[in-house]
């Protein structure tokens, strides 16, 4: 897969998928299977557009939006699904004065699109006054084709980043992977920490996420990781170690059941299978301790299952 950060110098017939694709869902896999089968049956391929910053990172910074993948991880996904180029352009303020004929004048056409496929949310332009109608009535006047996905449900939920990254502040690990069609992950490089963990008989990884990366609710989860080409078993704490601190920052940490190995620097992303419980304070270590071993049978318990079903 090609990503590109500028216009090609020469037109290049494709369909085009129009989003973000924070998360590559569900909802977004099913709109580029679309795609995928309008570029075949025109016999030309399927291309993805993104700006890059998220467009609301920069018309609403207040808001501090947290995001589902990694830009590494976006591309990954939108590779496996079959995509041959990304053009991954800059957003800025500028970017946003475009109005709508003037999106497609100087973007899409540009790249060469015949067809166009979109969300029945997506919004583009100035003010986000272009919609999925006007793509449309703009496709008729310049020659391209417009398919529009309507909104994807599963159990009467719509599919989408929002609602995954609402399930996840919510700590509902089931619901997020329903809506994600797969495990949600975290990302991270492994740092040193207190090294609390292996002091009391549990050492843990702790793993430092970008700053703008969605972190779950805090609590316990059973998590697995490809180490070493090996998938490993394990429970996260998200929290803020309320047992040894009266105030701390937020932390990842990762105690792998059947892994020894030095994973410090190390890039590792870990898939969230289930919660376990909430984060709480205990007493001391010793009653730490035994809610940590109970934890770690739940944890085994619930992994081992779900690799047999």
């Amino acid at each position: 897969m090609q990503v590109r950060t500028s216009l090609p110098m020469e037109r290049e017939p494709c369909v085009l998928a129009l989003g973000n694709f924070d998360g590559v869902h569900l909802g977004h896999r099913r709109l580029l299977e679309q795609g995928l089968s309008q570029a075949m049956s025109l016999g030309v391929n399927l291309d993805v557009l993104i700006f890059e910053p998220h467009p609301l990172k920069v018309l609403f910074p207040e808001r501090g939006i947290k995001l589902l993948s990694t830009n590494q991880e976006r591309l990954q996904y939108l590779e496996e699904i079959g995509v041959h180029t990304v053009y991954l352009l800059p957003f800025t303020r500028e970017t946003a004065k475009t109005s709508p004929e003037q999106f497609v004048e100087k973007i899409l056409l540009p790249l060469g699109v015949i067809h166009v496929v979109v969300g029945f949310n997506y919004s583009f332009g100035d003010q986000g006054r272009g919609n999925s109608e006007l793509i449309q009535v703009l496709g008729q006047k310049h020659g391209f084709g417009v398919s529009v996905l309507q909104a994807q449900m599963l159990d009467g939920q719509v599919i989408s980043s929002s609602s995954i990254r609402k399930a996840l502040l919510q700590g509902d690990i089931r619901l997020a992977t329903a809506l994600l069609g797969r495990p949600p992950r975290l990302r991270g490089t492994v740092i040193h920490g207190e090294e609390r963990g292996r002091q009391i008989g549990y050492p843990t990884a702790n793993i430092l996420t970008p700053d703008d990366y969605l972190i779950p609710k805090r609590g316990v989860y059973a998590v697995r990781a490809y180490l070493d080409g090996k998938s490993v078993s394990g429970m996260m704490n998200i929290g803020m170690k309320p047992t040894f601190h009266d105030l701390y920052d937020t932390v990842v940490e990762v105690h792998f059941l059947d892994f020894d190995g030095d994973l410090y620097g190390k890039e590792i992303t870990v898939l969230i299978e289930e919660r376990l419980r909430d984060e709480r304070k205990f007493k001391g270590v010793d009653e730490l301790l035994t809610q940590l071993n109970k934890d770690r049978i739940k944890a085994q318990v619930f992994l081992n299952n779900d690799r047999t079903n």
